[in-house]
């Protein structure tokens, strides 16, 4: 008989590379559209699904290694997030100086998409059993992955009606400012992790 731990590691894995796979894909498709779209927020949201994939990718690792090891994993996803925030802020500061022409129907499009994808891998992360704090960082990613995608599909809305690239532009900057407060829980829950395993090693 296969031991439960077992079992719950095939379902982490398993779980794991569906929203890794899904995640690339979905990176993928902001690429494209943001780029045709002239889209900050699309953008923005490419580059946060693509770190997100790497994450997932050190979380699989994770799987089979220690507590230390998972860790570290999770203090390096809440860096990643951080330094995405602010190749965003960056990004979202050039297009208000240089100005740029956002494409609403292809923002709202693609959000739509995103946002059915993003819930998707968001409720396979919370069936997981006790995640660790690998499990845990993943799943803020979906989330706020998530809620981004809400706020791209206002701003095209927006831009199509007024006509103007702010809506675009502020969904950029709030996408940078969520990734932000993603990367300090991250880090904190990673903290709080090693502070625990300090103690029983003790």
């Amino acid at each position: 008989m296969i031991p439960t731990n077992d079992n719950n590691g095939g379902q982490e894995r398993r779980t794991l590379w569906i929203v890794l796979l899904l995640n690339a894909a979905i990176a993928a498709g902001f690429f494209v559209s943001g780029f045709f779209a002239d889209s900050s927020a699309l953008i923005a949201n490419g580059v946060d699904n693509l770190s997100d994939t790497a994450v997932y990718g050190l979380s699989l690792v994770a799987l089979t290694r220690g507590q230390t090891w998972k860790t570290r994993a999770a203090m390096a996803s809440g860096v990643m997030l951080l330094i995405f925030a602010g190749g965003i802020l960056l990004d979202v500061a050039r297009r208000y100086i240089q100005g740029s022409e956002p494409i609403g129907p292809t923002m709202m499009v693609m959000s739509a998409i995103a946002g059915v994808v993003n819930y998707a891998c968001l409720r396979l992360l919370q069936r997981l059993k006790d995640p660790d704090v690998n499990l845990r960082a993943a799943t803020t990613f979906s989330f706020n992955d998530f809620i981004s995608n809400g706020g791209i599909l206002i701003a095209g809305v927006l831009v199509l009606w007024l006509g103007t690239n702010w809506p675009d532009l502020l969904v950029g900057f709030a996408t940078a400012i969520i990734a932000i407060k993603g990367g300090i829980e991250i880090l904190r829950d990673a903290r709080a992790e090693t502070k625990k395993s300090e103690r029983r090693s003790s």
